[in-house]
């Protein structure tokens, strides 16, 4: 058994997200494991570029409402308690309604090449694109 130091709370960086966005990291440990896991709070409005994930990722729904969106213009609201899969090499983004905080925990795997590459960032979500009328998700 080994208790791990992990970092102080972060503001999440300006070419990742737009808005006020602030992350703990709760999973972290060395190889070999490969588990990540962050807790996430955004501002109303805020939200991640578009990215996606080499081995995917869980999003799990703690306070708040989230939207996560699709390159293919699918947007889907989630309550606490809620988690949504965005499988391997899936393009999406995810954050806070326009009204109200949200707090998620985002759970990944890193690559063996354990350098940050399993995630992949792009462009900023466009106002369109966030905007977009969203459905709720199934129960």
């Amino acid at each position: 058994m080994e208790i791990v130091t992990l970092p102080p709370t972060a503001q999440g960086p300006a070419t990742w997200f737009t808005g006020d966005v602030w992350f703990d990291v709760l999973a972290g440990p060395p190889a070999p494991s490969r588990l990540r896991v962050n807790r996430v709070r955004f501002a109303p409005g805020a939200r991640t570029f578009w990215h996606r994930h080499a081995a995917g990722q869980s999003l799990h729904v703690t306070q708040g409402v989230a939207r996560v969106g699709t390159r293919d213009g699918r947007v889907v609201e989630l309550r606490p308690g809620q988690t949504v899969w965005c499988p391997p090499d899936e393009w999406h983004w995810h954050g806070a309604r326009p009204d109200a905080f949200m707090e998620h925990l985002a759970m990944w795997e890193t690559t063996d090449a354990r350098d940050g590459s399993e995630t992949t960032w792009a462009e900023a979500v466009t106002t369109d694109q966030y905007e977009a009328t969203p459905e709720e998700a199934d129960r």
